[in-house]
């Protein structure tokens, strides 16, 4: 299946019979549940699902692990659940473990209402003092997407038992999405013990039986959740590593799902399996270029130039064998905000003559290309070492030994010159993402941009009352992009959750997070 035209069906806990069938609709970049998998029969109960996902979680704090589809949100959803979920349907924002949110007239109050009578997992109530608290650890404690809410927020309150009142510092319509990701995990009060360790106490269908770092999780069902009895028993959650291993084993039924990244793997997936896609701008790979004091990419022309040097079709075709999304725009044209702004134009004679000049000034013509040893890694890395030699940049090339070591080194230690990553920019919420890595004050920030005019533009992303307005931001910041070159867009990407075709029920949110008490395997 061609990876820029996807036939793509949405559901949600209202239009999904629990069989996992939709109608295919033909819709570049939509996002929602591919296959006709026919109609399942009533739901069967016990079993165990395995899930092999993209990153295995080393532990289950929010707070902790990036509340991300491929790094550990499925794993945490399950324990914990979500206020709120993304429904593709309704292209909304969905009330989940909550019961309601709504807005003023102006965005800058949010009033959230809690179900009655929804306890934690330690038998503790999930009250409005709860989800405050909560929300006060995972920002004490700099939970992924923190900076963004408290940048936004101006305070939360529990108003009674039942009611979480968010005030923001100025309009912010975009503010639900926070509530499907960290800051909608709730952690009860006990999970931080006295001797320091913690507990994974959540409201959601599951609780942890064992947990091996990078290894394997073990949930088992929970009697007393919210929503009834999962139909599945356990849920286990085991690692491995590359996509058509993971491919393999859900054909011959080692595993029942996968979280599966790479073009070439979701094109052979989607052609067989049922699953849930999603298309998200500036997905598969970025270049990005560290601009920190001492770094070659502290020179606009250096940035400037591979800008005008490394072109994304190349790569694509030596990467990903033309079946990827290059293309150099922020947004392409399937997505809702794609705009006028034209990237900048490949031209290698300029961007010579602004190497020669950084080279006056006393660049040595060295960098350091950090990245993934796979066989992709690998295939993008050298293509752009072969593009950027010809202008007179001399690329080094080293590869990190596991996803784990690549994360240290780029988020930890900020140790790179250039690096391919990902931002994966979802339509219904691009504000979260662009913010943690472009905001000067973001320790998600790993390039060190520091750049006034982008924060602002950053802010006027978030205060947008309407499309219109949060498109036009957008736009000017491909403008400000084009101009300063903090990172060079390469393609946008596809993540797919396939299962087999014997599991039903599924129930997705945003940024690939799967709620799984539903489901069932018949």
């Amino acid at each position: 299946m061609a990876s820029g035209l996807l036939l793509v069906g949405c559901t949600s806990n209202s239009d999904n019979d629990g069989s996992g069938s939709t109608d295919a609709q033909s819709a570049p970049g939509s996002i929602g549940i591919v296959g006709d998998q026919g109609k399942g029969g009533d739901p069967v109960e016990g079993g165990t699902l395995s899930f092999a996902g993209y990153s295995p979680v080393s532990t289950l704090d929010p707070a902790k692990t990036q509340p991300a589809g491929s790094t550990g949100g499925t794993e945490m959803a399950a324990v914990y659940d979500l206020l709120v979920r993304y429904d593709a349907t309704t292209e909304a924002f969905e009330p989940q473990l909550a019961k309601s949110l709504d807005a003023n007239d102006d965005a800058t109050v949010w009033t959230l209402k809690l179900r009655d009578g929804v306890k934690f997992s330690d038998g503790t109530p999930l009250d409005a003092e709860a989800v405050v608290a909560s929300t006060n650890r995972f920002n004490t404690n700099r939970g992924g997407n923190s900076q963004a809410f408290t940048a936004g927020v101006k305070s939360v309150e529990a108003t009674d038992a039942s009611t979480v009142t968010y005030t923001m510092n100025q309009s912010w319509t975009e503010f639900p999405s926070m509530l499907a990701f960290g800051h909608g995990m709730i952690v009860a009060a006990g999970s931080d013990q006295p001797d320091g360790t913690f507990k994974p106490i959540g409201a959601g269908a599951y609780t942890m039986e064992s947990l091996t770092p990078g290894a394997d999780l073990v949930l088992q069902a929970r009697e007393d959740y919210w929503n009834g009895k999962p139909n599945l028993d356990t849920l286990k959650f085991v690692a491995i590593k590359d996509d058509q291993p993971k491919i393999d084993a859900l054909n011959s039924g080692g595993i029942q799902m996968a979280f599966l990244i790479n073009d070439d793997a979701v094109d052979t997936a989607m052609a067989t399996l049922p699953g849930y896609l999603e298309t998200v701008s500036l997905g598969n790979s970025i270049v990005q270029i560290n601009q920190r004091e001492g770094r070659p990419g502290a020179d606009v022309r250096v940035r400037k130039a591979m800008q005008m040097t490394i072109d994304p079709t190349v790569v694509d075709t030596r990467a990903k064998n033309g079946e990827g999304m290059p293309g150099t725009e922020m947004f392409q044209s399937w997505s809702k905000w794609h705009n006028d702004i034209a990237p900048v134009p490949l031209d290698t004679d300029k961007a010579k003559a602004l190497v020669d000049e950084a080279k006056a000034d006393g660049f040595d013509g060295k960098i350091t290309y950090f990245t993934t040893q796979t066989q992709s890694g690998q295939a993008t890395a050298l293509s752009i070492q072969a593009m950027l030699q010809p202008v007179g940049i001399d690329v080094t090339i080293e590869y990190g030994a596991s996803v784990t070591d690549v994360v240290k080194r780029l988020y930890v230690d900020k140790d790179f010159d250039i690096s391919t990553g990902s931002y994966s920019i979802a339509d219904p919420a691009p504000f979260t993402r662009l913010y943690s890595a472009l905001n000067s004050t973001s320790s998600n920030n790993i390039i060190g941009v520091n750049d006034p005019k982008m924060d602002k533009i950053l802010s006027d992303v978030q205060t947008a009352k309407d499309d219109d307005a949060k498109r036009a931001a957008l736009a000017d910041l491909q403008t400000e992009v084009n101009s300063t070159a903090p990172f060079l867009p390469l393609a946008a990407g596809h993540s797919f959750v396939p299962w087999t075709d014997n599991v039903y029920g599924v129930v997705p949110s945003l940024d690939a997070i799967m709620l799984l008490d539903q489901a069932w395997i018949e």
